[in-house]
């Protein structure tokens, strides 16, 4: 069941950052790496800074925990008042902060982007596109409350799938804007962060739908101050302080490459590209882990709770290891079959690939984290990965001041992968000595396993990607098929070396698999 979940979310993920990566080919083509594609980046990022500060990291840490205590201790009644009480205080909240930050929204973008602030027409256009972008924060976070809440029911679907929905309206707003010819105007600009906004009432009014069909409802209240919301405040404060530093850290990042022509662009479209593992895997692993992880520890079976995190760390990093692998070695070859066309030349495939680079390093990091996690607010503990969280922001602002001026946006890159090994390692450490996780003797075993393959995977992708010609030519579909090549390379490699090494034997999963298909029925 945890493997089919994880197939769930993981499956609609995958789709959406097939459909994401669908979405920006067109926004690197038709919009490119100027001013105009700074300033949506920007305004883009500031309701998703809100959103996570508000909604995805902190607020569901808290929420999911004590709403499947509710659902166990006070059944389905009791869970609907809890649900109704936190959808009251949820929403005024937003309600009040989507207010202020309209109106504060030059002093934001000031501090959010700097260096835009000497070009006042790109300066001026940023204020706009995000005050037209930052509703998307309200339904974002409406979204994330009822997902919650489907999750705990073990319903993962429909949550898994509202990000399709930004990505198939942000795709019909591209292709508009291509179809008709329009060039990277202010014009283009306001009519793509109007998609984002349509897109948010979307993805909100999918899981709606599903909450409806659940046959739960939530009642509407007046927002109170009531043990439950109190309780939800204890806990979810140290996550909305881990999620602010997470966020400085992006804060700081968007600040340092405000200075750069183009950086901005640079960082986005590399991490769109580590985005896909990371989405696919640690999404999945996050929305699926925490919900059983507190069910196992209510219900006091430690050693299911030990089970489930091992098979999810394994999970993770056989997926997670050869992709970080394959990101580091052949960059530029991905940028260049992704985004190489249009107002997207050279240059800037050049700096892009390097930022994916970087951000290749901390792969399994940002993964692991998803792993670790659930470890600590199963147990209503959001404390300490808060301060971990602190002490990771630190060495992020440090080395990306120090290495700037170096190693330009990329050094910003590595900064980030840096700190996320920093983190992992400090949650996987305290974990460990509380007696909360330990690895057993099936994962001591896979995982030195699953880097040797990982490693010669990567070797015979290198291989391919200097000896097969086809990754410079001048025609696209050369390019693509060279790519396509080593891609297939990869997978079929990796393939190989897991089951030679023994980390994974297909063999075994197919004689269990055809054994189950004919056994007779009783």
């Amino acid at each position: 069941m945890l493997f089919k979940n994880f197939a769930t979310v993981g499956g609609a993920t995958l789709l959406s950052r097939v459909l994401g990566f669908v979405r920006d080919v067109m926004l690197a083509a038709f919009v490119g790496a100027g001013p105009v594609a700074d300033a949506f980046v920007v305004a883009f990022r500031l309701p998703n800074l809100f959103r996570r500060l508000f909604a995805e990291g902190a607020f569901n840490s808290a929420f999911i925990p004590l709403f499947a205590r509710s659902l166990e201790e006070d059944g389905e009644r009791g869970a609907r008042q809890f649900a109704g009480e936190i959808a009251a205080a949820l929403f005024w909240t937003l309600v009040i902060v989507l207010v202020l930050a309209e109106i504060a929204m030059p002093v934001l973008v000031y501090v959010l982007a700097p260096g835009y602030f000497s070009d006042p027409a790109k300066f001026d256009l940023t204020v706009l596109m995000a005050r037209i972008a930052f509703p998307y924060l309200l339904f974002m976070s409406l979204l994330a409350f009822v997902s919650g809440i489907l999750n705990s029911f073990q319903r993962f679907a429909a949550a898994a799938m509202a990000p399709v929905m930004l990505n198939v309206v942000m795709g019909l707003v591209l292709a508009g804007i291509g179809l008709s010819g329009l060039e990277p105007t202010p014009t283009t600009g306001v009519i793509l962060v109007t998609g984002v906004a349509v897109a948010g009432v979307v993805q909100l009014a999918f899981v709606a739908v599903d909450l409806k069909r659940l046959g739960f409802s939530i009642p509407l209240f007046r927002p109170r101050w009531t043990p439950g919301v109190k309780r939800l405040l204890s806990l979810g404060l140290p996550g909305v302080l881990a999620g602010g530093i997470t966020q400085i850290n992006i804060t700081v990042g968007t600040i340092i490459a405000s200075m750069q022509d183009g950086a901005n662009s640079f960082l986005y479209y590399a991490d769109r590209v580590y985005q896909l593992p990371l989405g696919v895997v640690g999404i999945a692993i996050g929305v699926v882990l925490l919900p059983n992880l507190t069910r196992s520890l209510r219900s006091g079976h430690q050693e299911e709770a030990l089970h489930l995190q091992n098979r999810s760390l394994e999970f993770a990093l056989a997926l997670t290891l050869p992709a970080a692998v394959a990101l580091f070695l052949i960059p530029r070859e991905i940028i260049d079959v992704l985004f190489g066309r249009g107002e997207f030349g050279q240059e800037a495939i050049n700096q892009t690939a390097w930022a994916l680079m970087a951000f290749s390093i901390g792969l399994p990091a940002f993964v692991l984290n998803k792993v670790l996690s659930p470890g600590y607010f199963s147990r209503e503990d959001t404390k300490t990965p808060m301060y971990f969280a602190g002490v990771a922001m630190v060495i992020n602002v440090v080395l990306a001041i120090g290495l700037f001026p170096f190693l330009a946006h990329v050094g910003i890159a590595v900064a980030t992968s840096v700190a996320g090994w920093v983190n992992t390692g400090l949650l996987a450490l305290l974990l460990y000595k509380r007696g909360h996780f330990e690895l057993d003797t099936a994962a001591l075993k896979r995982l030195p396993l699953l880097f040797i393959a990982s490693v010669s995977m990567g070797a015979v992708v290198l291989g391919l990607a200097i000896f097969v010609p086809g990754a410079h030519a001048e025609r696209f579909l050369v390019r693509a098929g060279h790519l396509a090549i080593l891609v297939l390379a990869g997978m079929v490699s990796f393939a190989v070396f897991v089951q030679l090494t023994g980390a994974v034997n297909f063999v075994a999963y197919a004689k269990r698999l055809r054994s189950r298909k004919t056994a007779p029925k009783t």
